[in-house]
């Protein structure tokens, strides 16, 4: 078998190896810090090999939505890269069966998709060479809710946010595992010298 192997350099690379344009990530972490940015930041690297969706089902196409994209430099990769105003899973499905379709889509977030873990194991299923990251909230150190729990399970990487820093466990390797997604902030909240 082959497989359709994204060679990740550099931070992401130690954060989560080489993986593979299929299957499902998972992010979680408690309001506040940097799920969205981290989300974005990914994003934006995969546009380098591939074409990525933002479904914005939490904050739609909202101003702090844009700011965000802006924030993280987003116009670089402006044709790679689409921004879905809080799309219903079933839209999202007719989108994804079309020709030259986003290869890589961002679920923000699982708790405001409606759906139920049967629901993602159908997405999943349906389109197996695509790529589903979907953010959950977070209830501790834990995703939030018996959905997000069971995708936990299934995910190929799963990162977990806290202080604007992304710690990882990913089946494709990595060699650090962490990754600071806002140094000022982190250096603030793990209370480090500036």
């Amino acid at each position: 078998m082959t497989f359709n192997e994204l060679p990740f350099e550099g931070a992401w690379y130690a954060l989560v190896g080489e993986p593979e344009i299929a299957g499902a990530w998972l992010i979680w972490g408690e309001s506040g810090n940097g799920k969205t940015r981290f989300a974005l930041q990914l994003c934006k690297y995969l546009a380098a090999f591939c074409r990525v969706a933002y479904n914005s089902m939490e904050e739609g196409a909202s101003k702090s939505m844009k700011k965000a994209f802006r924030e993280v430099g987003m116009n670089e990769v402006r044709r790679q890269v689409i921004l879905l105003d809080n799309e219903p899973i079933s839209e999202l499905k007719e989108r994804l069966r079309k020709r030259r379709s986003p290869d890589a889509l961002v679920i923000d977030s699982v708790q405001y998709s409606g759906m139920n873990y049967r629901d993602y194991v159908a997405l999943r299923r349906e389109f197996p060479n695509k790529l589903f990251i979907l953010i959950s909230h977070a209830d501790g150190k834990n995703p939030a809710g018996s959905t997000a729990k069971s995708i936990r399970y299934d995910a190929f990487v799963k990162i977990r946010i806290e202080g604007y820093k992304a710690f990882a466990l990913s089946r494709f390797g990595g060699t650090t595992k962490e990754y600071t997604i806002w140094e000022e902030g982190a250096q603030v909240y793990y209370n480090d010298d500036l």
